[in-house]
């Protein structure tokens, strides 16, 4: 297998690499890239719904936008089945964590609505049972096209297979709420090829989903992020000396890191409606570091394109690690390239006395970064656990340069308009 540098050949670009060198300078509980710890004693969204993901809604150049003074957000949503026999436990008391676990399985795209950017009121599904062509709706991007409420949601739809796809639909908004409209043809846009980007084919645990479309700064075209993983068969991809970096001595050895083949992916729309989609090479690949980089996105500050994209400590490879949370990099042009905020690429993780605390960040262009709760301890020993499955205190970011640093704390899910669209 050849490497990342040497893979894609004469392309528009060259991926920038996420490297072990880059990594071994990650380090947790550092405060100014740490997320602050999340109380015990949260409110709870919903006792009804779990939610995860949460994706507010946008324009395609990232402004985060309400509607006749609503606020709208989507989420990742499952019910709660606390009297669900097979939820239940030997004493016939409800195994919530076993229920949130197997949240994946049964997760459908929901809406929420709020006059104060927080204090959500859910507005219940987008799409009607039945029309999303897979079992599973997963994460993607709602973007307001027009004054008119048009709305594209682009998403991933799951199981069988992993397709990005995309539906339209329309808000109305009433002095009482917001509802969603249409929302019935779902159009299937693209793959992975096995080419630049993974198949299930290649490697069973292989990612594909995540899109984020967005109208470049400089070019003005439409393009879309999406999580991926360098294609060819699992276990075949060579670490070599440009992914390792500059490591000191005694840390060449990469032990079973091929299996880490996490990139960022982009597509660039040949129309101007997105409907018809041309993949690129990935942005960034972490060949040998993580197996994910899911959910990435763009802030366009300063001239600069900053990248964010959300990671696990349990797909990290052999011999590094970090928290769960929120990575970063960034370039002075869109295709790069890019390098490491912070020297490391870490810039809000959890904290290791809560390592599991909140997961899935979205950072905004105005330094505020939403996520959501998964798990927190309840005791000294970090034995028992109390599940979220509920928005977590927003966190307010400052990036300078090639640095971010964390610089306060907001209450729970505050995910405030940075403009506001009045329809016609």
């Amino acid at each position: 297998m050849k490497t990342t540098t040497e893979k894609f050949g004469a392309t528009p670009h060259q991926p920038s690499l996420w490297t072990r060198a880059d990594a071994l300078k990650v380090r947790a509980d550092d405060p100014t890239t740490t997320q602050p710890l999340v109380r015990a004693d949260f409110p709870v969204l919903s006792n009804d719904v779990f939610i995860w993901d949460t994706m507010p809604l946008r324009d395609l150049d990232g402004n985060v936008t309400s509607v006749d003074g609503w606020s709208v957000i989507f989420t990742l949503t499952a019910d709660r089945h606390p009297n669900d026999p097979q939820y239940l436990d030997e004493d016939g008391n409800y195994d919530i964590l076993r229920d949130w676990n197997d949240r994946h399985g049964r997760a459908k795209m929901y809406y929420w609505f709020s006059r104060t950017g927080k204090n959500w009121e859910l507005g219940g599904r987008v799409m009607a049972e039945g029309v999303s062509p897979t079992a599973r709706e997963w994460a993607g991007t709602p973007i307001l096209l027009n004054d008119r409420g048009e709305v594209d949601l682009y998403y991933t739809a799951v199981t069988p297979g992993a397709t990005i796809v995309k539906v339209r639909g329309r808000v109305v908004t009433t002095e009482h709420g917001v509802s969603m409209v249409g929302f019935e043809k779902v159009k299937p846009l693209f793959e992975a090829d096995g080419k630049m980007y993974q198949t299930e084919a290649q490697n069973a645990f292989w990612g594909f989903r995540d899109p984020w479309p967005f109208r470049d700064p400089n070019d003005g075209k439409l393009y879309m992020l999406f999580e991926g993983n360098v294609a060819g068969e699992r276990g075949s991809h060579k670490v070599g000396e440009a992914e390792i970096g500059d490591v000191p001595p005694g840390y060449e050895d990469v032990g079973n890191s091929r299996f880490q083949t996490a990139c960022v992916g982009i597509a660039v729309a040949r129309d101007a409606d997105g409907d018809d989609w041309e993949m690129l090479p990935p942005l960034l690949t972490a060949v040998g570091v993580n197996d994910q980089t899911e959910r990435p996105h763009f802030v366009f500050q300063d001239g600069k394109y900053y990248l964010f994209t959300i990671s696990h400590t349990f797909t990290y490879g052999d011999g590094v690690t970090g928290p769960d949370g929120v990575y970063g990099f960034v370039a002075d042009s869109l295709f790069g390239p890019y390098v490491p905020l912070n020297g490391s690429g870490l810039v809000l993780g959890n904290p290791s006395s809560q390592p599991f605390q909140t997961y899935s960040h979205y950072v905004m262009p105005n330094g505020l970064v939403t996520s959501f709760i998964d798990s927190v301890p309840t005791d000294a020993t970090g034995t028992q656990i109390r599940v979220g499955g509920t928005e977590a205190p927003t966190v307010g970011m400052k990036i300078k340069g090639q640095q971010t640093f964390v610089v306060a704390e907001y209450d729970y899910g505050y995910i405030p308009p940075m403009l506001d669209v009045t329809l016609k």
